[in-house]
């Protein structure tokens, strides 16, 4: 067969030779950014389901009148850290008298009406520290009876980053919350009332 007959409309129209590879070419981008964006998914789906598991174990335990809260948080950075490489964390515990407490504010006169502790206002420093505060809590695993919220906040590079986006590799946030109220092993402190006065920020 000649050059020119290999050349000719027909004969080139039904050649098919090179077309799986050009079609490959075309789809591996959208198949690659799939298959990453499900893994990325993917790993923060288990990282999260982890976290929250350990968490609520680490809350647990540190309700016991042995806590040792060292130790709990310890165990959830186990927990997370094969799911998470390199990741940090950040826990915080915040006490209460009761679970009606959580997240309120100290009692006050406002006498002004604009939520905040203010212009002379009176208030009742219910959690013994000196001064107003717009969430009751204290800081710590409190003492016997007492409620505490336990949080982790984990923060982490996600291991498959979806090619062709923005900030793939941009640090992701995760957190998990538990509520645990403290073995009753002793009386439970009280803090009681004392009068406060609350001046302009």
């Amino acid at each position: 067969m000649t050059l020119r007959e290999k050349l000719s409309p027909k004969l080139l129209g039904s050649d098919d030779d090179g077309t799986a590879a050009v079609e490959f070419a075309m789809i591996a981008p959208v198949l690659l950014g799939m298959l990453m964006g499900t893994f990325d998914i993917g790993q923060m789906a288990y990282a999260k389901s982890v976290l929250h598991g350990a968490v609520q174990e680490a809350a647990r335990s540190a309700s016991l009148e042995t806590a040792n809260t060292s130790a709990a948080d310890a165990r959830v950075i186990a927990s997370v850290s094969p799911v998470l490489p390199n990741a940090t964390f950040a826990s915080e515990r915040s006490s209460y008298f009761d679970f009606a407490d959580i997240g309120r504010p100290e009692q006050w006169n406002d006498s002004n009406d604009n939520d905040t502790c203010d212009n002379d206002e009176n208030f009742s420093d219910e959690n013994g520290n000196g001064e107003w505060d717009s969430d009751i809590g204290t800081n710590g695993n409190g003492g016997a009876g007492d409620v505490v919220v336990y949080s982790v906040t984990v923060e982490y590079v996600p291991v498959f980053g979806i090619p062709g986006t923005t900030n793939r590799y941009g640090k992701r946030t995760l957190t998990a919350s538990a509520i645990a109220k403290n073995q009753p092993f002793a009386d439970q402190d009280d803090y009681g009332s004392d009068a406060g006065t609350c001046s302009d920020p």
